[in-house]
């Protein structure tokens, strides 16, 4: 496993365990979250850490399945499985994360899907 795959499993596993700080721990200070091809829509460990932390309290049993990953080395591509709750929301994500400095400072989501 190489590092850029290395940091993306580690906040993977954070997620699914809802550890916010440790999820945090993974982002740049700068990071930002964004829609595929669209504008930024959170910038900033403040912006992201309030996204996840109503995201985990809406959702405490939301988890992410790792489907495949691609790892190009600056940039890793995941593709998951997303299940809201057990028997709830489920839905397929292509996460494209952008690795500088042994941090992400962008992810760029494709939602199966969206439009």
């Amino acid at each position: 496993m190489t590092a850029s795959s290395d940091l993306v499993q580690r906040q993977l596993d954070a997620y699914n365990r809802q550890d916010i700080d440790a999820f945090l721990g993974c982002y740049a200070e700068d990071a930002e979250l964004a829609g595929l091809n669209g504008a930024v829509t959170h910038k900033g460990l403040p912006a992201i850490r309030q996204r996840h932390e109503e995201l985990f309290f809406q959702f405490p049993k939301n988890r992410a399945k790792l489907v495949n990953r691609i790892d190009l080395g600056s940039t890793v591509i995941d593709h998951e499985a997303v299940e809201r709750s057990p028997g709830g929301e489920q839905f397929e994500v292509a996460a494209i994360y952008t690795i500088r400095h042994g941090k992400i400072a962008r992810v760029d989501f494709a939602r199966a899907g969206a439009v």
